[in-house]
């Protein structure tokens, strides 16, 4: 996530996941979080759904030690673009919660806690919580009563009937600035109060707490009838747009261009091809990988390969292509986006490139951890009309379909483990490498 105050910001983000329940009220024999909703557990589900924020840089789950050995099979899991740390948790939510954030990474900037038992939440909510916290300090998101609720009681009498319009069901994940969430945790236990919640325990040290829009699909599993409603919202989550979400997909377009020069390799897709010139450039020039990185990137809304990997960078002289696209796909899955297919058409009077397109077709699927058959490298010669024709250089024309990661159990294609980048909008030369 960027922040702009004077220039951007990547905000640096940790989930806490509360995974504490015994599932009492399932009669299941197992905490409920090992529970599985259409073939993954929830834990797996509810990890999934954070495990693509761009701002996400780390997770830690906290539960009882007898069973972290169990819940560390459970998210071993290729779906997850983080490792997630499993730590035992205390003798209550609180001190549960505390000792997550102890392992929580001194350099992150706010702290989500999340239940375990929440795998519906929209990526939206999230997000919204934690922009509200790096503002503000402190955001929970909430859903406005609907009905009248009324307090009653031991003996089962009206007491009062507060205004329903200050009445709000509190969910999960409740966001925090790193320090100021510790600092109350620290507090709380020193002078022995204990909250109900994180937002009470911090609004207890005296900090405020915003409440942004909630969403009535991030339902926490707590009875057996909430099994049945969450399989229900997975299911029209999957036949809404099996395989895309509300974002769609997305298409992008490359084009690259380099000379053909004398003592230089000419390679295209990570191949060497034999021939008396090579394509000039600050990398190895492969002109296919970097209309490629283009056209994955456009489609991304992440700029160009010249901003992410510029040729005025030492480090990148002669670097193999290969490398460049590895990291795109990284970027773009972090991004949550996966890649359906690729189509790429080189342009080269010759040599003849066809004995060389399924080696590349592979290359570039390997990498990006995708199908050979969702890659198609095509070439034409321009019979002799323009610069390619005349064979003073090479161009290559790349298009990219992309569809956004979901959680449906149809709706998730394999990434490669993704890492964060930000550099995209800070206003780099757009140069080619």
């Amino acid at each position: 996530m960027l922040i702009k105050s004077g220039k951007a910001r990547f905000i640096r983000a940790a989930f806490v996941i509360a995974a504490g329940g015994t599932g009492t009220r399932m009669n299941a024999g197992v905490p409920k979080q090992f529970l599985e909703i259409a073939g993954k557990s929830i834990l797996l589900r509810t990890v999934e759904s954070i495990t693509w924020l761009e701002s996400v840089t780390q997770i830690v789950v906290v539960l009882p030690p007898e069973h972290i050995a169990r819940a560390e099979a459970v998210l071993n899991s290729p779906s997850l673009r983080i490792r997630p740390e499993c730590v035992a948790g205390g003798p209550n939510r609180q001190a549960s919660v505390k000792n997550g954030c102890a392992r929580v990474h001194l350099n992150v900037d706010v702290i989500l806690v999340h239940d375990a038992v929440r795998p519906l939440c929209p990526r939206e909510v999230m997000e919204r919580t934690l922009k509200a916290a790096w503002k503000k300090g402190a955001a929970v998101p909430g859903l406005q009563a609907t009905e009248t609720i009324k307090r009653v009681s031991r003996n089962g009498r009206v007491l009062i009937t507060p205004p329903r319009e200050e009445l709000y069901a509190i969910q999960t994940p409740q966001a925090f600035k790193a320090g100021l969430l510790r600092e109350a945790l620290d507090r709380a236990e020193a002078e022995g109060f204990l909250g109900t919640d994180e937002s009470s325990v911090v609004r207890w040290a005296g900090h405020p707490v915003t409440v942004v829009p909630g969403s009535p699909d991030n339902i926490k599993i707590t009875r057996p009838l909430d099994i049945e409603i969450a399989r229900l919202l997975f299911s029209r989550r999957s036949e809404e747009k099996p395989g895309v979400n509300q974002s769609g997909i997305r298409i992008g377009q490359g084009i690259d261009y380099h000379r053909l020069v004398e003592g230089r390799r000419l390679i295209l897709g990570g191949v060497e091809i034999p021939f008396e010139k090579g394509l000039e450039g600050h990398s190895d020039a492969d002109a296919l990988l970097h209309a490629v990185c283009d056209a994955l990137l456009g489609a991304a809304g992440l700029g160009d390969i010249g901003r992410h990997f510029p040729d005025t960078y030492p480090a990148y002289r002669g670097r193999d292509s290969l490398y460049f696209l590895g990291e795109v796909g990284k970027k773009i899955g972090a991004a949550g986006w996966a890649v359906v297919n690729i189509d790429a058409t080189i342009l080269l009077q010759r040599p003849k490139i066809a004995p060389y397109a399924d080696k590349m077709r592979l290359n570039i699927a390997e990498t990006l951890g995708i199908d050979i058959r969702d890659v198609s490298v095509k070439a034409t010669t321009t019979e002799e009309m323009n610069a390619e024709g005349r064979g003073e250089g090479a161009s290559v024309q790349a298009v990219a379909l992309l569809t956004r990661i979901v959680y449906a159990d149809s709706a998730v294609r394999a990434a490669p483990q993704m890492g964060v980048d930000t550099s995209h909008i800070t206003g780099e030369p757009m140069n080619h490498p």
